[in-house]
């Protein structure tokens, strides 16, 4: 099955990839389509951005869509940045390393005992038939005080995931792969797909 992937993060392709190689899904950049959307992200929840997303881009190629809305939810911060947590601090000069020093800055006075935090993925499978498939995957870990680990991307070099006793930017690709949000919603997502047929077995 030919699935076009609704995002131009090339980190998230590699990972999505790997995870997806046994499914045998043939996945696709929106830009090897010739299609750039800029999807405006203007729901309130994961699901509603992930489902926008896959929608938008299922309809401007007529092929299935597949995309991901994730982010980092800390307990001591009511969830946030969540949602936002690619546009956390709404300054565009800001980049990821920016982001992350902003959200250590903004737990300075939250003890270690408060620094629960999860991070959050829904994807959703759009067809042009009109079926859609969602799922959510969340992996529970602690907020560090500073960044730790050369790997992963994004928030990854915060977030302690006490499991295996390091960040996410500590484990080596195979590792993460098992254990993240993203893999936890793909591996979800292969179980509803083999249930409906659509994967192979």
């Amino acid at each position: 099955m030919k699935v076009v992937l609704a995002s131009k993060n090339p980190h998230k392709l590699v990972e999505i990839e790997k995870i997806l190689a046994p499914l045998g899904i043939e996945l696709t950049l929106e830009s090897q389509l010739g299609v750039d959307i800029e999807v405006e992200e203007t729901g309130t929840t994961f699901e509603e951005n992930s489902l926008l997303k896959a929608k938008t881009v299922m309809e401007a190629t007529g092929l299935p869509a597949l995309a991901d809305d994730s982010g980092i939810a800390v307990d001591a911060l009511n969830g946030a940045p969540g949602v936002y947590s690619a546009r956390y601090g709404f300054d565009d000069t800001l980049d990821d390393w920016g982001r992350l020093l902003l959200l250590l800055k903004n737990t300075e006075q939250v003890p270690d005992e408060k620094r629960q935090a999860q991070f959050v993925c829904v994807i959703t499978l759009a067809y042009p038939d009109g079926r859609t498939i969602q799922v959510r995957g969340e992996a529970h870990g602690l907020l560090t005080r500073q960044a730790i680990g050369e790997g992963g991307f994004g928030y990854d070099p915060i977030f302690y995931y006490p499991p295996l006793g390091k960040t996410f930017a500590q484990l080596r690709p195979e590792e993460k792969n098992q254990v993240s949000h993203r893999a936890r919603a793909l591996q979800a997502l292969y179980q509803r797909l083999k249930e409906d047929g659509d994967a192979d077995k």
